[in-house]
Parts: structure tokens; C-alpha cells; sequence
């Protein structure tokens, strides 16, 4: 994704009203700002563990709610699909003449269009092998994405995965006075620099698997990198 439209996109979730303090505060600016983007009915987010288990979620509007509520009281759903496979699920008609949509989603399908959902489209919110949860996008309405909307749905997953990390991230300073912080920075780019070796990836991109991980797996970013530092988590054979 180029840094234009990276950019762009964050400054559209800045512009929304509302608390971006919280995460839930975060992934309600970033519904609402998806929703107007994407000419969608709705958004919604679902932050979800490694074994699915959902956790914190947010959507632009209560219908959109509803769809998002569904798919994990029907145990199916694009939702839970994406984050499965780690991969975009786009369903331009939900009816049974679109692409077996009622097929894959026997339950979740009718629910839904009886709700008023007609498209749907999800997006796994993921880093490297870290997987957060999933952006989807609802409108009431048949029809794809096009090229650009596409493009930008991409890149709303993108900047909110950042946008968690950098959240998760500054709360674990918060508090920490100029010593205990000065330690943290040093034992964080001592992890930094073995992992880049473990993986064999610039060290920009051993920050961020670091912090995926930390926000994956509900950790403190220094107690990860104290155990990468103390060899008791190696990303290239603990990690999956």
C-alpha cells in the first residue's frame, strides 16, 4: 500500500467523532470512517484470539451490530471465514444465486438477508503470523467493491491493525518513569535485533511481528521481549 493513501485513510478514522483513548473507542472511529469510504450500510470490527474466540468489537450503527452479532451466534459467517483462512472474503450477493453463499453459511445467510444484509465483504486484521480479527463491510444492497474501494478496504485493515498496535503499545509506557523506560528501550531492540535474525527480515519488520504477537496473545510488549531476550520464545519455531 503506497503512504498516500495509508495517510488518507487515518486521517479519515482521526476525523470521526468519538474517544480513540480505548480500543473501543478506536474501532468505532474506524467503522464509521470505513462505512462513509466504502459507500457500505455499515462496518464492524471484531478483535478475535488465535484459537477464535471473539473479544472486543465495535460496528458504525446497530443493524450493522446485528450482522456482526450473528455470525458468532450462528457459529458461521465471512467473519469467522476470514480469519480462518487469513484471507479477504467477498460476497457481492448473499442470495442464493450468488456464490453459494447459502451453501457455505446455511444459517448465517438467511438470518442475515432477513435482517436486510445483501453484501458483504470481511478483511483479517493480521501482521506477518499474528492474526487480530477482521474488518467486514455490509451494505444493503447487491453489488462488489470496485478497484478503488477494494483498494481501500485493504488499507482500513492496514492502519487499524497499526493503529491497535501503537495503542497497545503506549499503554505499556504509560507510567514508567525515565529509567524503567530507558531499560524497556533497550531490552525491546536487543529482542528487535534477534528476531530480525531468527526470521531473516529487516528489523522494521521484527518490531512489528513483536508486537503482533504482544497484542495476539494478550502480553505486555516488555515481558515478550524479555523472554525473546532470555531465549525462551524464538518467533522461527514457537511462533506459528
Amino acid at each position: 500500500m503506497d503512504d498516500d493513501r495509508f495517510s488518507v485513510i487515518a486521517e479519515l478514522i482521526a476525523q470521526q467523532p468519538g474517544d480513540t483513548d480505548d480500543q473501543a473507542g478506536l474501532l468505532r472511529r474506524v467503522c464509521g470512517a470505513a462505512a462513509q469510504a466504502l459507500s457500505a450500510s455499515g462496518a464492524g470490527v471484531s478483535v478475535m484470539t488465535v484459537d477464535g474466540a471473539r473479544g472486543a468489537t465495535a460496528a458504525s450503527d446497530p443493524l450493522s451490530e446485528r450482522f456482526e452479532e450473528l455470525q458468532f451466534v450462528l457459529g458461521e459467517g465471512p467473519c469467522i471465514d476470514a480469519f480462518a483462512t487469513r484471507r479477504p472474503v467477498l460476497v457481492p450477493d448473499l442470495g442464493e444465486s450468488g456464490p453459494g453463499a447459502g451453501r457455505r453459511w446455511p444459517f448465517y445467510t438467511p438470518a442475515a438477508r432477513q435482517a436486510g444484509l445483501r453484501a458483504v465483504f470481511a478483511f483479517p486484521l493480521q501482521i506477518g503470523a499474528a492474526r487480530l480479527g477482521v474488518l467486514d463491510v455490509f451494505r444493503t444492497h447487491i453489488g462488489p467493491l470496485s478497484g478503488t474501494e477494494l483498494a481501500d478496504a485493504l488499507a482500513f485493515a492496514e492502519v487499524t491493525v497499526t493503529t491497535m498496535l501503537d495503542q497497545q503499545e503506549d499503554a505499556g509506557i504509560a507510567g514508567l518513569d525515565d529509567a524503567d523506560e530507558i531499560g524497556y528501550r533497550s531490552e525491546l531492540a536487543q529482542a528487535q535485533g534477534m528476531v530480525m535474525v531468527q526470521l531473516g527480515v529487516t528489523i522494521a519488520e521484527a518490531m512489528v511481528r513483536i508486537r503482533a504477537y504482544a497484542y495476539a496473545e494478550d502480553r505486555r510488549l516488555a515481558d515478550v521481549a524479555r523472554d525473546v531476550v532470555a531465549r525462551r520464545l524464538r518467533f522461527d519455531s514457537d511462533v506459528k
